[in-house]
């Protein structure tokens, strides 16, 4: 006899976790949070709700396998090539060696594609079986299963504030959902770790276990859901201390991390809640609910949300080489989900190398080449880059030596004043007249080419020393029919501040494309569930909602100048994920502004504004 399905936040006893996200502590105490609720002059207890969502990348799970004797061959899409060739060497005994992965683009990932999946290794296992190689790839309605989706949420937010409208104590309690037989635990209370200034934060987590396949990483895991709910009790806490949700912000602007006490490496926050507001207009704005409507009647809201997101590192090597005809060549088993990582990472190849980008072969996406780390976390063009900035450093000496021992070169003797690589030449410092090229000092040396190799890792020490983010401000105005209640998502304006900007358009795409993501996490998007059978009910693109061109009819990305010396050698923040976190709850709290309806379940629907 079959049971009844366990679905929904409450359809099974909650459990506190060991830990949540990719290891954090599942609760986080600073300060004294009740003392602070009691002497605050405004209070605010607020329940905010989340949808479960799935990643839905263009490019479905996919692999083709093949078997020669015990070697295994394997086109797969993959965030993390290293991570998956491991995997499959110990599921199936032989050593990573005999592993080969290509995957040099990917129709997407946004964290589905980060960890091997159940329906690669079935591939795997039927190529073993017949003797030949399978293709296995998952149908649209088998992307609402087994590879991943970001879990539902139950955020309880408690806040007070002074007189002045000074938070006193921020608190929130989230329960999440996991599935019956592995843990991934959505960090949704986490992002109020590092956003607002308060004496006293407290944030936690529980879970209950469904019929459901276990959620995983989903891009911005924790701060989307998080920050949606913060965000929209930060903009209802500006209206019960009556002031405007910007000015309150900047009323409570850190200026230190509110968790750890530590200084920020970099932060230009204020500089973005600037520009953006004075892009968007954001002074004409009325504080008071339903005052504006377009010449068509449709009422019309604006709103904004603070973005961030942290700024990570991993683990990953690059290969460099100068040959004797003066061309280059970088290696880096990188991977390229369409966020532009192949363009951004030989620019930084051409830079190391002192070469024009078109004299570099820049080569990535195959299991092969130096480990580029896991493309996740916002943090592969750091990681990845920092390694193939270094690797072509260490080049680059190598060839510095050769000329600056050899008395027939004219760099000869300019060790301790130093030289400089340029268009394919190594240049004295205190003397630019004096320089020779690449391919004449490996000639010389009668070398027909010099390696380099290059690691890139986060520094624990800046680490333990500074915190470390990307921050933004986003602006949106909606306009809602007042009749049936049709939220459109009118204009969007983001003002970012992520450190060293490489290549300032696929920055700009990856802004526009967080935004829009925003956009759907507020209006569009949720996974329906089968109460009786567990089964989502809206397994395509037909039901599913996302944003069509139609959505998104305005949108503007301002890429805010911020230097960063202690992130990285780089300077790099990510860019991936961070304008998902403040663009819903801007779109949120503009259908506030629009409507004087606070909606606390996501995404907004026409019916809870209907008789608004």
């Amino acid at each position: 006899e079959a049971e009844p399905a366990r679905v929904g936040l409450d359809g099974a006893e909650p459990f506190t976790p060991k830990v949540v996200g990719a290891g954090n502590p599942a609760s986080a105490r600073h300060g004294d949070v009740e003392s602070g609720l009691r002497a605050a002059s405004h209070r605010l207890e607020a329940t905010y709700e989340t949808p479960a969502q799935y990643h839905n990348a263009m490019e479905p799970h996919a692999i083709v396998a093949a078997w020669d004797g015990d070697t295994l061959s394997i086109d797969t899409p993959s965030q993390g090539m290293a991570l998956t060739q491991a995997r499959i060497a110990g599921l199936f005994g032989i050593p990573p060696a005999g592993i080969t992965i290509r995957s040099p683009f990917l129709g997407g990932g946004f964290g589905s594609k980060g960890l091997l999946n159940g329906p690669q290794v079935l591939g795997i296992l039927a190529a073993r079986l017949v003797g030949r190689p399978v293709k296995l790839v998952l149908r649209r309605e088998q992307m609402y299963g087994p590879v991943g989706h970001r879990a539902p949420t139950r955020q309880t937010i408690r806040m007070g504030t002074d007189a002045g409208g000074a938070f006193t104590a921020i608190a929130n309690q989230a329960r999440t959902a996991t599935s019956t037989f592995d843990d991934f635990i959505e960090p949704a209370a986490d992002v109020a770790h590092a956003l607002y200034a308060t004496p006293a934060l407290l944030t936690g987590h529980d879970a209950v276990r469904l019929d459901t396949g276990t959620p995983m990483f989903m891009r911005a895991p924790g701060e989307a859901p998080g920050s949606i709910a913060l965000e929209s009790a930060v903009d209802e806490m500006a209206e019960a201390c009556g002031m405007d949700p910007l000015a309150f912000r900047l009323k409570n602007y850190a200026e230190v991390e509110p968790s750890s006490g530590r200084p920020f490496s970099s932060k230009a926050l204020r500089e973005c809640y600037a520009q953006g507001a004075e892009r968007f207009g954001w002074s004409r704005r009325p504080q008071a609910p339903r005052r504006m409507r377009d010449e068509a009647g449709l009422l019309v809201g604006w709103g904004m949300g603070t973005a961030i997101f942290p700024a990570l590192m991993f683990a990953g090597h690059a290969r460099a080489v100068l040959k004797a005809d003066g061309t280059g060549v970088v290696e880096t088993g990188a991977h390229d989900m369409g966020q532009g990582a192949w363009t951004a990472l030989a620019q930084i190849a051409a830079d190391g190398l002192g070469l024009p980008l078109h004299r570099i072969d820049f080569r990535s996406g195959h299991s092969a080449l130096p480990d580029a780390g896991l493309a996740g976390g916002s943090a592969h063009t750091a990681t990845a880059g920092v390694a193939i900035d270094r690797a072509g450093a260490d080049a680059i000496a190598k060839v510095a030596d050769l000329a600056t021992a050899d008395p027939r070169s004219p760099l000869f003797g300019a060790s301790n004043a130093g030289v400089v690589a340029r268009d394919g030449r190594l240049h004295r410092r205190d003397d630019e007249a004096r320089s020779e090229g690449y391919a004449d000092i490996l000639a010389r040396a009668g070398l027909g080419e010099i390696e380099g190799r290059g690691t890139g890792a986060a520094d624990p020490a800046a680490h333990a020393a500074f915190a470390m983010h990307a921050h933004g401000a986003v602006f949106a105005e909606v306009k809602v029919d007042p009749e049936f209640g049709q939220v459109r998502c009118t204009r969007l304006v983001g003002a970012f501040a992520a450190g060293r900007v490489v290549n300032p358009r696929m920055v700009r795409s990856q802004y526009h494309g967080g935004m829009v993501w925003g956009v759907s996490f507020a209006l569009h998007e949720q996974a329906v569930t089968d109460g009786r059978t567990g089964r989502v009910m809206n397994a395509d693109l037909a039901e599913y909602h996302l944003p069509v061109n139609a959505d998104i009819p305005s949108l503007e990305a301002i890429l805010v100048d911020e230097h960063d010396p202690h992130v990285n050698p780089l300077g790099i923040k990510g860019v991936g994920e961070i304008a998902i976190t403040g663009t819903a709850g801007a779109v949120a709290n503009a259908v506030w502004h629009a409507t004087g309806v606070r909606c606390r379940r996501f995404p907004i629907g026409l019916e809870q504004l209907l008789g608004a």
